[in-house]
């Protein structure tokens, strides 16, 4: 099946940046959207952004203005880049592709701290 895989993950201080990467098995054009989503301790698992074939894109509120999802098909990839980061934003990251089901990806931790 679809092998997603996370990386760029790690530690940064509050205002910080990182650049997240998702590297899918197939090409991503197939998919309806590609997307990233992240979960806290205890806290249910929440869409921050997500991309669609066609390059629309969508924010959680919460990240708006900080927070950038790209793709290059070439590559079969997706990123997230990640700039003003909060502690808020600490979370494990999962990529997530969708088609005929949701594919998952084995997260990447961002920790936010000073």
């Amino acid at each position: 099946q679809v092998q997603l895989v996370e990386s760029g993950g790690g530690l940064v201080q509050p205002g910080g940046s990182l650049r997240l990467s998702c590297t899918a098995s197939r090409t991503i054009f197939s998919f309806s959207f590609m997307g990233w989503y992240r979960q806290a301790p205890g806290e249910e698992r929440e869409l921050v952004a997500r991309i669609t074939s066609g390059g629309s894109t969508n924010y959680a509120d919460s990240v708006k203005d900080r927070f950038t999802i790209s793709r290059d098909n070439a590559k079969n990839t997706v990123y997230l880049q990640m700039n003003s980061l909060k502690p808020e934003d600490t979370a494990v990251y999962y990529c997530n592709a969708v088609h005929l089901s949701h594919y998952w990806g084995q997260g990447t931790q961002v920790t936010v701290s000073s």
